[in-house]
């Protein structure tokens, strides 16, 4: 039986902004699905600090309503946490889009409230994660036009309602529905081990970001640039190794 058929836990946070290192998670999701069960586990935090305006707009939680509905980060963190590790240390995948983003602010909410990191709790790594952003990146690298979330389901049919979206929950169940499409358009996938797949999609990854850190470089940018560690964003960039034949 191939991976696509067994147990996914989908993943997603929504922020108080864009930074992994300075920012706060105010609401997560975790959906554990196995063929038609779902279970779904969610998190509203008070982040400690001022949720911005465009931070609301975006996901609709302002400041008066984590403070007075959410839970204390360092409480809801460990739930966060055990979860993710619980199922990674099962073998079972833990999906998400664009997934360097929330495990990183995860890794670094954790340090912050002086919580065991992923790092910490799984000494074979934070694996295997699968991400249906990476996938298509590398699978289908020359097509143009946006790779939001949104522009994702749109390609591969996926059912979405759009007004849903950016909520942490509805993008995980979209998030998921996207590994089976992406696998029924690209068949070979099913076929790589869970634990290959993550290797491979680390490489490519790091191929692409460090092909976007030159082109960015190339057109004076220096701020934000893409790191090429998959899944956790780290340090300083190593340079990606050529291409190579990945799935």
């Amino acid at each position: 039986m191939s991976w696509i058929d067994g147990p996914m836990l989908g993943f997603d946070t929504e922020t108080t902004g864009v930074s992994t290192a300075n920012d706060r998670i105010v609401t997560a999701a975790a959906i554990l699905r196995h063929g038609t069960e779902v279970q779904v586990r969610e998190w509203l935090i008070d982040p400690g600090i001022e949720i911005p305006a465009r931070a609301t707009e975006v996901h609709g939680i302002t400041t008066e309503k984590a403070r007075a509905e959410g839970a204390m980060p360092a409480d809801a963190l460990e739930e966060i946490a055990t979860a993710l590790a619980d199922a990674l240390g099962a073998g079972i995948p833990v999906v998400g889009f664009n997934i360097q983003y929330d495990l990183t602010i995860l890794e670094n909410e954790l340090a912050r409230h002086g919580l065991r990191t992923l790092t910490d709790r799984l000494p074979m790594g934070i694996r295997p994660i699968i991400d249906p952003l990476v996938l298509d990146r590398h699978l289908d690298k020359y097509r143009k036009g946006k790779r939001k979330l949104i522009d994702m389901c749109g390609t591969y049919r996926v059912q979405v309602v759009a007004d849903d979206l950016h909520a942490a929950d509805a993008d995980v169940l979209a998030t998921l529905d996207l590994v089976p499409a992406i696998a029924e358009r690209y068949p070979s996938l099913g076929a790589v081990a869970l634990q290959d797949l993550h290797d491979q999609q680390a490489h490519a990854h790091a191929a692409w970001a460090n092909r976007f850190r030159a082109w960015l470089i190339s057109k004076g940018t220096t701020d934000d640039l893409p790191s090429p560690e998959w899944p956790v964003a780290a340090g300083a960039a190593e340079p990606a190794e050529a291409d190579a034949a990945l799935f």
